[in-house]
C-alpha cells in the first residue's frame, strides 16, 4: 500500500520504519525543509539515535508530492496542529484515502476528539464520506524503533479497522480492532494528564504504592468521564485504556511522566517543558480535560490537582495533602 505519514517526529518515523519493513511504500511529510533534507541525508533522527530510517522511505516537505497516490494517510503531528495540518492538505488529498489518526489529544476550545477534528475539516473541504480510524495503545516510539514487541488497537468501523489492522500484521506491533473510536481517543488523551499526576508524585519522592494507587484511581477518573460521554466500558480496561496509562505513567520514555517528575520537584512548567525538549501532550490536553470534567459535572481530583499545579502554581505537596484528606468514600 502507499502510505503517507504526516509528521516526522519520533512516532511518525517509528511507524514509517515498521510499515516500510512490512512491504508498504512510505512517504513522510515534514513541515520543515531543513528537517526533511537532514533526515533524507543522514537517515537518522536525533530523538531516535538507535534507529536507521530505511532508504526506501521518502521524506519530503513538498505537500503535493507526499499526497500523490496515497491509499492511507496517517496523522502523526502534535495534537495542537491537527486541524491546521488537515486544512492545509485538503486541496491535495486523494478522495478515497483512508485516514488514520495516530496523535493523542483533545482539541482545546471545542473539546473534540481528533478524528472529529479531521472529519470536520474534510467535510468542509468537500469530503463528506471520509473513512477515518485511530490507532492507540502502549507504543513508545523508542521501543517500536527497536522492534520490541507491543500491541496496538485500530479503532473505528469494523471494515475499515480491519484494513488498518492488516497493515501491521507480521510486525513487532500486534494489532487488534475496537469499534469504540471515541473511547479509544478519550483514553489516549486523558492518560497523558493522569501520567503527569503520577510523575508529580514521584517527583515529590513518593514510592511504588503511591504510583500504583494513582494509576488505579486515574483510570477510574477516565472511565467515569468516558462512560458519561457514551464510550464503551471495556475500552478502558484494554490496550488504549489501562495498557497505555500504565506505560505512560511509569516509563522513562514518557515525556508526560518525566515532565510530572520535574513539576513535583518544584520546577516551573515552562522550564520543565524546555528540559523535556519535545511536546508534552498532557499539558496540551489539560484545558480540554478540565473543561470536559465541568461539562459533565464529573469530580476528577487528580486532573484538578494537575490543573492547580500547572495553572495556579499550587504547591504539589499541598495538593497531595488535599487529596489524602478528602472525605471517605466507597470504592465501588
Amino acid at each position: 500500500m502507499n502510505i503517507t505519514i504526516l509528521g516526522s517526529g519520533t512516532w511518525g518515523l517509528a511507524l514509517a520504519r515498521v510499515l516500510c519493513l512490512n512491504g508498504h511504500h512510505i512517504t513522510v511529510w515534514s513541515k520543515f525543509d531543513e528537517e526533511a533534507a537532514s533526515l533524507s541525508r543522514t537517515r537518522k533522527s536525533p530523538n531516535l539515535p538507535e534507529m536507521l530510517i530505511p532508504e526506501a522511505i521518502l521524506i519530503s516537505s513538498d505537500m503535493s508530492a507526499v499526497m500523490k497516490n496515497a491509499d492511507y494517510i496517517i496523522a502523526a503531528v502534535p495534537s495542537v496542529y491537527i486541524r491546521e495540518t488537515i486544512r492545509s492538505f485538503v486541496p491535495l488529498i486523494p478522495g478515497d484515502a483512508i485516514w488514520i489518526n495516530a496523535s493523542k489529544g483533545i482539541e482545546k476550545g471545542t473539546n473534540m476528539i481528533l478524528t472529529d477534528v479531521i472529519r470536520e475539516e474534510l467535510e468542509n473541504g468537500g469530503f463528506p464520506n471520509a473513512r477515518i480510524t485511530a490507532v492507540s495503545g502502549p507504543t513508545h516510539a523508542e521501543e517500536v524503533a527497536m522492534d520490541l514487541p507491543t500491541l496496538i488497537v485500530a479503532a473505528g468501523p469494523d471494515d475499515i479497522a480491519k484494513q488498518v489492522q492488516g497493515l501491521f500484521e507480521g510486525t513487532c506491533i500486534r494489532p487488534y480492532t475496537n469499534p469504540d473510536l471515541r473511547g479509544v481517543q478519550i483514553c489516549g488523551a486523558l492518560k497523558n494528564v493522569e501520567a503527569l499526576a503520577v510523575g508529580i508524585a514521584k517527583g515529590l519522592g513518593y514510592g511504588d504504592n503511591t504510583r500504583a494507587a494513582m494509576i488505579t484511581r486515574g483510570m477510574e477518573e477516565i472511565r467515569r468521564l468516558g462512560l458519561a460521554m457514551g464510550c464503551q466500558e471495556r475500552t478502558f480496561f484494554g490496550l488504549a485504556g489501562i495498557g497505555d496509562l500504565i506505560v505512560t505513567a511509569t516509563s522513562d520514555h514518557s515525556r508526560n511522566n518525566r515532565c510530572g517528575i520535574l513539576l513535583g520537584q518544584g520546577i516551573p512548567v515552562q522550564e520543565a517543558v524546555r528540559r523535556i525538549g519535545m511536546v508534552v501532550e498532557g499539558l496540551n490536553a489539560l484545558p480540554a480535560a478540565v473543561s470536559l470534567c465541568r461539562q459533565y459535572h464529573m469530580e476528577m481530583p487528580l486532573i484538578e490537582g494537575v490543573r492547580r499545579i500547572v495553572e495556579d502554581q499550587a504547591d504539589p505537596a499541598e495538593i497531595v495533602r488535599d487529596l489524602m484528606s478528602r472525605s471517605l468514600k466507597n470504592e465501588i
